[in-house]
Parts: C-alpha cells; structure tokens; sequence
C-alpha cells in the first residue's frame, strides 16, 4: 500500500539555515555548473545560474549551448563565469552539482550537450529541467547519466510527456505520477505546480505548502532548477536539498506577496533575493 504524501516541514530542514562558520571560503560551498540558454533563451540559463549564486553557492559557471557565446558576462551577476558549453565540459572545473535543461531548446545541439554531460559529469549530481526532460521523453537522449544523484523537475504537461500519458491523468493523482517518474527512472522527481510534489527514488513522498498563483510566470522553473543546484552543491543531505528548494522557492514567492509584489506581476527574477533573505534569518 502506498503511503501518503507527507507535506515538508520547513523544522525538518535545518541545514538550509544553519549558519556558516567563520573561516569558510568559496570553495566551502560548491560549484554550479548550468548547461542551457540555447539561441533566444540565454536568459533561461542566467536566471538558474544567478538563482544559484544567491542562494548560495560558492561558484556558478553558465555553458550556452550555441555555436557562439552570446555575451562576454552577465551585466546583472558579474560573479558569474561564462562559456560555451563545450570548454564547460571539456575542462575539470570542479563542478559539484550540474543543472541542465533551462532553456536549450530541442534541436540537435541541445541533444548533443546533454549526451556529453551525461558521460562527463563525473557523478556529480544532476538537476534536468525543461527542454532536456522533453528531449528525454521524445528518445533524443537516453537516461544513460551514470552514477550519482539525479533530480527531475518536471512541470504536469512534461511529466505526461515522459509517462506517454495526457497532462489530465497526470492532475489527476500527482502522487502516483510523480513516484511512477521516479521508479522508472531511479531519480528524485519535483512535479511542480499547486501543491508541488516531490519523491525520492525509494519512493518517498512530500507536498509542498509554500507558494502561490504569482509563480504561475514565465521563468520561475530556472529558478527553482538553479536554487536545486545551489543547496545540493553546498553538500546539504539530499533530503533536505531537494526539499528545502522546493519549499524556499514557494516560500520566497509568499514572502514577496506579504510586501505587496505580486501575486500579479511577480516576476522569476525577484524570487532569489527573497531566498536568500529567507537563509539568512534567524
């Protein structure tokens, strides 16, 4: 008998805001590696890289995935450091959590990208959103992304696609589509939407209770695969890496609804300041 969703508990994640010691140092908190931003979305990508950067990882390095790079550094974020996707993955740049997918499109390249991240990301965890659970769900890429932890952040219309069923089937009972996700492919799955679910590949479920109509906006899922990225490269256990994005995400969007922005209007990019905020008290 399948056990219910269990909704996350924001006491049951203590490491989200434990606080740093004294003599930490960039290197304490990981690397980022983001694989997207194909031709007419770099901005995918820039919004899960400075999602990652705020929420706190050490280094955030972004690989477009077109022929040629589209800007030299991020005006917004000069922190980050941006490539092509090739020299990302061709060098070891100690990237400790990949997040793929935001905005690479479907075209041959975007196919080509993944297929090469999947054999050399040397076991580092891997967050795969958007165009890269499409790519997976129509053959283009196989799910041959070797050892180490993989997290899928499939919206209801992606998950249908994955599972060959209609988007109604999957609202009709997230729990089992989510953990059917993550039976067949042995990942953590995040079905985003009202009342996000996430399972772990035992088949462990939770439902989130933060968040609100103003994520329903164009970006707000770079965000999230960005923050994903972010506290899993800090090395926080997986459990409450996965979902204490996921409830830091819903609960950056409410806090933000408390000071008047949004829900009308709320946009992707004014969610990570509110995440970090929310780390930062105490």
């Amino acid at each position: 008998m399948n056990t219910p969703a269990v909704p996350i508990d924001r006491a049951a994640l203590p490491a989200l805001f434990a606080p740093r010691a004294d003599d930490s140092h960039k290197g304490s908190f990981g690397t980022v590696g983001v694989v997207g931003g194909g031709p007419g979305m770099t901005g995918a990508a820039l919004l899960a890289a400075r999602a990652a950067l705020k929420t706190g990882a050490g280094k955030v390095l972004v690989g477009f995935v077109q022929e040629t790079l589209p800007l030299p550094c991020d005006p917004l974020q000069p922190e980050l450091m941006l490539r092509d996707f090739r020299s990302l993955l061709e060098e070891d740049w100690g990237v400790t959590a990949w997040v793929a997918g935001c905005g690479i499109g479907t075209g041959a390249l975007a196919a080509n990208a993944l297929s090469e991240l999947f054999v050399l990301r040397r076991h580092a965890p891997l967050v795969l959103d958007a165009d890269g659970l499409n790519l997976l769900a129509r053959g283009e890429i196989r799910p041959t992304w070797g050892a180490g932890p993989v997290v899928l952040t499939p919206h209801p219309a992606e998950a249908a696609r994955l599972l060959g069923v209609g988007t109604d089937t999957i609202q009709r009972d997230r729990p089992a589509a989510a953990r059917q996700l993550a039976q067949r492919f042995q990942a953590w799955v995040v079905l985003k939407g009202a009342g996000t679910v996430v399972c772990a590949p035992d088949g462990g479920l939770h439902v989130n209770t933060t968040g609100n109509p103003g994520l329903a906006t164009a970006g707000t899922g770079d965000v999230l695969a960005g923050m994903l990225g972010a506290v899993i490269a800090q090395k926080l256990p997986l459990d409450q890496a996965v979902l204490g994005a996921v409830w830091l995400h819903g609960a950056a969007a409410d806090a933000l609804v408390a000071q008047g922005v949004g829900p009308i209007g709320l946009t992707a990019g004014e969610l990570a300041d509110a995440a970090r905020a929310l780390r930062n008290a105490r």
